[in-house]
């Protein structure tokens, strides 16, 4: 299809990206050299195209051939063009040689003006600028509240120190009845009291006796006992001796003794028979 038959069915008919206004009539289609809505402007009634788009701040020539109109996915063919402005003009005339001067021209000025907004936008960038954050009316209303709250609680307390300040100033209150407590003791006697638990008191040990077998009795003890062996049987001094060294019998067990027998005492008394054959204790 000739590209006059395509713009008479465009411009008379029903286009897409036409949007007409007061001011006249532009075209939204994004490989639009100028964004105006005419013959020589338009991409679709133009077999022979080229335009310039941005991607990501990386300018792109394309350009359109009648050759490529049967390959849809082939159909623009796309050139990177350096940051340098004087080196993407030479790539420019290098590729666009034999194009309509016209839309070499229009291309020109397409360049030259998103070098421009490039230029700015990096100035925006750098700038330091205030940001504006939205605040919620609700919970600003709540914090406001929250605060005038703290604030007559703080008067409160100013209010009832200062009362009480002036009533010792004043001798309302006896000094010798204002007395400090220790509170943690009151408080774990308090504790104890509500679980029906008693202060614990340290408890005296007692003596308690105990029975040693004559075995148990240590190599020292013996050896002294052999020293012995050279007295006379007989003779008053050893009856008396013999005499003295009695055993001990163990108190009578009363209620207290009865309670505490099987514990373990520190003080051990031994019992030491009387060896009749040997006179040794």
């Amino acid at each position: 299809m000739s590209d006059e038959v395509i713009w008479h069915c465009i411009r008379h008919n029903h286009c897409s990206f036409m949007a007409k206004i007061t001011t006249g009539t532009f075209c939204r289609n994004p490989y639009n050299v100028t964004g105006i809505c005419n013959r020589s402007s338009c991409p679709l009634a133009n077999s022979r195209y080229a335009t310039i788009l941005d991607h990501d701040g990386i300018f792109y020539l394309y350009m359109k051939t009648a050759e490529r109109a049967h390959l849809p996915n082939k159909l623009w063919e796309r050139v990177k063009l350096p940051r340098n402005y004087e080196k993407a003009l030479e790539i420019i005339n290098k590729h666009l040689e034999f194009w309509p001067k016209l839309l070499v021209h229009k291309i020109k000025q397409r360049l030259t003006k998103m070098t421009q907004y490039r230029i700015r936008m990096r100035k925006l960038e750098l700038t330091v600028r205030e940001k504006l954050i939205t605040m919620p009316r609700m919970n600003t209303k709540k914090h406001l509240r929250g605060l005038d709250k703290a604030d007559k609680a703080a008067q409160l307390e100013n209010i009832i120190e200062n009362e009480l300040k002036e009533r010792l100033k004043s001798k309302i209150y006896d000094p010798s009845q204002i007395c400090s407590y220790p509170f943690k003791e009151f408080e774990n006697i308090l504790d104890m009291e509500k679980d029906d638990v008693a202060p614990p008191e340290e408890e005296e040990e007692e003596e308690c006796i105990e029975y040693v077998e004559g075995d148990e009795i240590e190599m020292d003890e013996t050896e002294d006992m052999e020293d012995f062996e050279g007295f006379p049987h007989g003779g008053t001094d050893k009856d008396d001796l013999l005499d003295e060294l009695v055993a001990m019998k163990p108190r009578g067990l009363g209620p207290n003794l009865r309670s505490k027998i099987g514990k373990r005492s520190k003080k051990l008394i031994t019992e030491v028979e009387r060896d009749e054959d040997m006179g040794i204790i």
